[in-house]
């Protein structure tokens, strides 16, 4: 059994090859996949070789961790049935070829357990469930603290797709008076129930909970001074580079940094019940598509053009 799938070489060498797939086991589902999003975070790191080292990190690997498709093989223990859809959080069934996420293939073998079972009204946008699961963690903490500890953003930094996703969460709890900086002009058009802003244009000083999705690591010192005292600065978004801050205003403050760490599952299941539900809606999130034989050029877009906030890889007529 083999699938094509978008390897990585290394930085700015992408190509389309065809993979040969391991065999799946009792506990295994083979899912045939008909989109794939294409992260402008981590695998715009791997496509710069700024990704700083991770376990089983490399190249040629096959990247990508938001697939969507149906199950054409189901295990003897697996719990899904042939014919449903699900998401794909990635897989590593390609052999030599690193599977770091490994969901950009027309074709995965994966652990039932992985894989989540969707709501068919979601469509292609269920892509965009594991950056949606990735802010929903960051404010959930996964679960790890009670809810009387949970203090919901008041600022989200950066207007692209996790800022966006956290925003609409926000609105979908009842939580408002949020603001959302974004200097870009292009992305800070497309709010729905919030505010978004030019921090230059902003005189608060007293924000209870910084969420930040732009992955500067320039800004930390700039949060410091909007914070409220005892107030949280939450990282939320992916750094490269070391983090500094000033320590006098931020021992004054008393302030708080955390990082958020990658979803867990359970945040996954919770997001998919929302968005399938109506609470909480992906649309017009998805602003640019291609057929996976063009993903050369599909990731060259994703990762150049303003303008793009998702670029979904079709992969259903790829043979």
């Amino acid at each position: 059994m083999n699938s094509l799938a978008v390897v990585m070489e290394g930085p700015g060498k992408l190509s389309l090859t065809r993979l040969e797939l391991q065999a799946p086991g009792d506990d295994d589902i083979v899912v045939d996949v008909e989109w794939s999003g294409i992260s402008t975070d981590t695998e715009r790191l791997l496509w710069t070789g700024r990704m700083p080292t991770f376990p089983g990190m490399g190249y040629p690997l096959v990247p990508g961790y938001e697939s969507v498709g149906r199950v054409t093989h189901a295990g003897r223990n697996a719990s899904l049935e042939i014919g449903e859809r699900v998401f794909v959080p990635g897989a590593r069934c390609y052999g030599a070829v690193r599977g770091l996420s490994g969901g950009a293939s027309s074709r995965v073998v994966l652990p039932a357990a992985r894989a989540v079972a969707l709501d068919e009204t979601l469509g292609e946008q269920a892509v965009l469930l594991a950056l949606a699961a990735t802010a929903y963690h960051a404010v959930s903490c996964g679960g790890k603290r009670g809810h009387e500890q949970i203090v919901p953003p008041d600022l989200i930094v950066g207007h692209g797709v996790l800022g966006r996703l956290l925003a609409r969460l926000n609105v979908a709890a009842g939580f408002t008076g949020f603001t959302v900086w974004e200097t870009d002009p292009v992305r800070a058009a497309g709010a729905e129930g919030y505010t978004v802003i030019d921090p230059a244009d902003d005189p608060r000083r007293d924000y209870r909970a910084i969420y930040d999705f732009s992955g500067d690591s320039a800004l930390l010192d700039q949060f410091v001074t909007r914070l409220a005292p005892g107030g949280e600065i939450v990282l939320a978004g992916f750094h490269s580079e070391p983090l500094r801050f000033a320590f006098a205003p931020a021992f004054m403050r008393e302030a708080q940094i955390r990082c958020a760490s990658e979803w867990h599952r359970n945040d996954l299941l919770a997001v998919a019940a929302l968005a399938a539900s109506g609470a909480f809606s992906l649309d017009g999130l998805i602003t640019h598509r291609e057929q996976a034989q063009h993903a050369a050029g599909a990731y060259v877009t994703a990762f150049g053009d303003d303008a793009c906030l998702k670029m979904v890889l079709d992969w259903r007529h790829t043979a």
